[in-house]
């Protein structure tokens, strides 16, 4: 899976013209993988029940496998789209971290799952955070008179967006200068 997260945090730095190791520094040597393995039994009344609450991830990344059962939605201007499952292919979602080096440029959706009345949903989500203690920032590259600043450096992120996360709210306004 480290080989997974080196591709992509690559490819995302070349995709904005930066270094390709970039983001990988601001990981850390022991940036961290933690994997949820998830189970969403069918719900007889998927119209009053979640399967999981609307969030944004803490995460760097969260590299996202599934079963063939639709159920992720993603918030875009104030309305829920389903992203759908594709066969054998992995979905990589940003998070708060990512929103934060990336400057802004990448976004953390807040997403929710739906239960189904029709079928059990499956799914291992692996989260890529930073390693403990690592201080990240907006890459220096990302930053002009064009587009100024969005967020200050901080410090174990993953550890803020939690304590927002139980109250069910967003933690990235911490990062904000």
């Amino acid at each position: 899976m480290k080989m997974v997260t080196e591709m992509i945090s690559k490819a995302m730095a070349k995709s904005l013209n930066l270094e390709e190791n970039c983001f990988l520094n601001q990981f850390g040597e022991r940036g961290a993988l933690q994997a949820r393995f998830n189970y969403y039994s069918r719900c007889l009344r998927p119209d009053i029940v979640l399967g999981l609450k609307p969030h944004a991830d803490g995460s760097g990344y969260t590299i996202l496998l599934q079963n063939e059962v639709d159920g992720l939605q993603i918030l875009k201007d104030d309305c829920w789209l389903t992203i759908p499952t594709i066969s054998n292919a992995l979905l990589v979602l940003m998070g708060d971290q990512m929103e934060i080096m990336s400057n802004g440029i990448f976004k953390s959706p807040v997403h929710r799952v739906l239960a189904s009345s029709e079928r059990e949903r499956i799914s291992v989500a692996v989260f890529y955070t930073p390693e403990s203690g690592k201080l990240i920032g907006p890459e220096e590259g990302l930053i002009d008179e064009e587009r100024p600043r969005l967020f200050k450096k901080v410090k174990d992120y993953a550890d803020i967006h939690w304590k927002y996360y139980q109250k069910g709210q967003r933690a990235l306004h911490v990062a904000k200068p």
